[in-house]
């Protein structure tokens, strides 16, 4: 009889922790937060302060969301580099931020990922992250939430397959184009959201700003906390990259991982 007892109990114990598991994974409804497409700007200035953008670093918190470093307590910068596809110009940049001693953040996508395996390989052997940046490269709002998460779990796979190294949790929308309901799916799957606080045209490899255009937009807009938009195929930043570096280490700035944004 005490056997018995023993054993409804235990199987009374294991449905409610079952049940508590359930519930708690499922209590969370996204169609209870907006999903009206929004697309991420800033208002740059050039006296060196944070510029405002599309939504303010405290609401962004809240869904571990960032544009800058808004604590702003030290020379600091992050660079994060966006790579859809080759060009002929990452190699180059890893070897120049390796020359300067100097860590950077690139967000891959799937083209990128089977294409270049090799190139993610180095970059996480030199000490980058590497970022999610989805397989697809969709407008986030546009898809439903499973969606999202195929998305973001695909690249997740085939990186650690075409690579063996995790994938950084760091993430940027493809196009600056986000909804609150995509920034809380993606802090619910444990990413950090990254959007930017200073950029220029310059992922048109046909229609490039120039080396010097580079050097002088970094030389006006740079401020503390500031996070890039740069990506790889520009044979401009990849021009202009040592003498930014230079140019910023002069200033007492230090290039960091966004890791410290935590």
């Amino acid at each position: 009889m005490k056997n018995r007892l023993f054993q409804i109990t235990s199987i009374l114990i294991i449905c409610c922790l079952l049940t508590g598991t359930s519930s708690s994974a499922a209590k969370t409804n996204y169609m209870n937060y907006s999903n009206d497409k929004k697309c991420w700007y800033f208002m740059k200035n050039d006296n060196h302060k944070r510029p405002g953008g599309a939504d303010t670093s405290k609401n962004l918190k809240k869904y571990n969301a960032y544009y800058c470093d808004s604590k702003e307590k030290n020379k600091v910068m992050y660079l994060a580099f966006d790579c859809g596809y080759e060009a002929g110009y990452t190699k180059k940049i890893l070897k120049i931020l390796k020359k300067n001693n100097v860590k950077a953040t690139f967000f891959v996508t799937k083209a990128y990922v089977e294409e270049n395996p090799d190139i993610c390989r180095r970059m996480k052997k030199d000490g980058h992250l590497v970022g999610n940046h989805t397989m697809n490269h969709p407008s986030l709002p546009s898809r439903s939430v499973s969606q999202i998460k195929q998305e973001v779990k695909g690249l997740e796979k085939l990186f650690k397959k075409k690579t063996g190294y995790k994938l950084d949790k760091f993430i940027r929308p493809p196009m600056g184009e986000y909804s609150n309901r995509v920034l809380k799916v993606l802090k619910d799957m444990g990413y950090t959201t990254i959007f930017w606080s200073m950029a220029y045209y310059d992922y048109d490899p046909a229609n490039q700003p120039g080396k010097q255009f580079v050097i002088d937009y970094f030389k006006k807009y740079y401020h503390k906390g500031a996070i890039t938009l740069t990506h790889n195929v520009s044979k401009s930043n990849t021009g202009a990259l040592n003498s930014i570096l230079k140019f910023m280490k002069k200033k007492n700035y230090r290039m960091a991982l966004l890791t410290e944004l935590h």
